[in-house]
């Protein structure tokens, strides 16, 4: 009984590398894809704009007042 549940294991762990397997090398020939039919929307985006120090501090106010507020209700 034992030995059957081990074969059970050991099939159920192979369908699911096999599966994961056959995942990734779809999702790779997906990429291809659609850099093959769509090139200017995926290698075209400008990069991010970096955040002045203004804007990072800003942020850091929101937060702050936003946890001030939490505590007090």
């Amino acid at each position: 009984m034992i030995l059957e549940a081990v074969k059970y294991m050991i099939l159920g762990m192979g369908v699911v590398y096999v599966f994961l397997i056959v995942m990734v090398y779809v999702l790779d020939w997906q990429h291809k894809l659609l850099l093959k039919f769509f090139p200017e929307s995926f290698e075209d985006t400008p990069p991010p704009s970096p955040t002045s120090k203004r804007d990072k501090l800003k942020k850091v106010a929101a937060i702050t007042a936003a946890l001030h507020h939490m505590k007090k209700s």
